[in-house]
């Protein structure tokens, strides 16, 4: 199966998750493991559009089966965004440390009160079939409420996991260790709501 991702720590937690909720012996790659292909961008307007598009082209790329995830920070304040431009809220794709301190320049006069955030994850499963068309197509979506801290704090996960605070908790999301973060992060509860669809695919094929 193949996790259609080049973030290292992101596939690495993916990894994780999937191991955690039993889903066993199947060899999960990367895109960095198969050969490259023609990547769709990210332009589409809802993280649901973009993680099934993302799936849709490796599946059809590879003919692998395909889970690829779109994922990002909604804030209350600005209105959802950055939403999914959150990797390249300042400008530049995959720049953490500069989207996560124009998040926090952005917020920097509004109150406690209302710096009510939630990290969002769509997650696509898709199955090939043949040239371009698919068996299985999956899109579920995970949510995860808290609020912004004003300082970044923890050296865990990654993106703006140092200034998102889970409600009920004090510590940031890079505070945690990761089997509580896989517990209830936005990413741990959009794969296991796949996993019907991943259980279903392996007894089919096995």
């Amino acid at each position: 199966m193949l996790l259609a991702t080049r973030n290292a720590k992101k596939l690495v937690e993916l990894r994780r998750i999937l191991v955690s909720s039993d889903i066993t012996g199947v060899q999960v790659l990367g895109l960095d493991d198969v050969p490259p292909f023609p990547e769709v961008p990210e332009t589409a307007a809802t993280f649901e559009a973009n993680a099934l598009a993302k799936a849709r082209a490796a599946a059809a790329a590879t003919g692998l089966a395909v889970v690829a995830d779109d994922s990002g920070l909604e804030v209350d304040a600005l209105n959802g965004m950055p939403g999914v431009l959150s990797a390249r809220w300042a400008g530049h794709h995959g720049d953490d440390a500069a989207n996560l301190q124009l998040v926090l320049d952005q917020l920097a006069d509004v109150p406690a009160g209302r710096r009510g955030a939630a990290f969002v994850c769509a997650a696509a499963l898709v199955v090939p079939s043949g040239a371009q068309t698919f068996q299985t197509q999956s899109v579920v979506r995970g949510q995860w409420r808290g609020t912004l801290s004003c300082v970044a704090r923890g050296s865990n996960g990654f993106g703006y996991d140092p200034i998102f605070v889970p409600d009920g908790d004090r510590r940031t999301s890079a505070e945690l260790d990761p089997a509580e973060k896989d517990a209830v992060s936005h990413r741990g509860r959009a794969l296991r709501a796949l996993l019907p669809a991943l259980r279903q695919l392996l007894s089919v094929q096995r």
